[in-house]
């Protein structure tokens, strides 16, 4: 199964997004899932992911063989932010894991010091 997007339509705060969906040996199928901007606010979900989530919404709700109305809920926005919070926490903690090379031993503060040689 190959979902395509085709666009999206506004009103007022809603946005229907537009999808083809094509099958081997089927005719393309036309569906649209429908969300309210608000949740993007809501959930701080950059309005940009819109489209790809709702296919992801489409696509399961078609495995599901879901005839109905598609539409990304709150608990859709949810568990993608949720999910996306949990993926930065593991990037932060490998960075801090990182193994890093140990420091070269500190030479005393004499030897460091741009005015070592001057006056001996």
């Amino acid at each position: 199964m190959e979902v395509r997007y085709l666009g999206f339509e506004q009103q007022q705060n809603q946005r229907a997004y537009r999808f083809d969906v094509l099958e081997k040996g089927q005719p393309s199928r036309r569906f649209i899932v429908t969300a309210d901007l608000t949740l993007f606010l809501t959930h701080r979900v950059a309005i940009q992911e819109g489209p790809s989530l709702s296919a992801s919404k489409l696509a399961a709700d078609l495995e599901k063989n879901s005839n109905g109305a598609h539409e990304l809920t709150a608990d859709d926005l949810r568990s993608y932010a949720d999910a996306r919070c949990r993926a930065d926490a593991q990037r932060a903690e490998m960075r801090m894991n990182r193994r890093r090379r140990p420091a070269a031993p500190s030479a005393p503060a004499e030897e460091r010091s741009p005015r070592r040689n001057l006056g001996r």
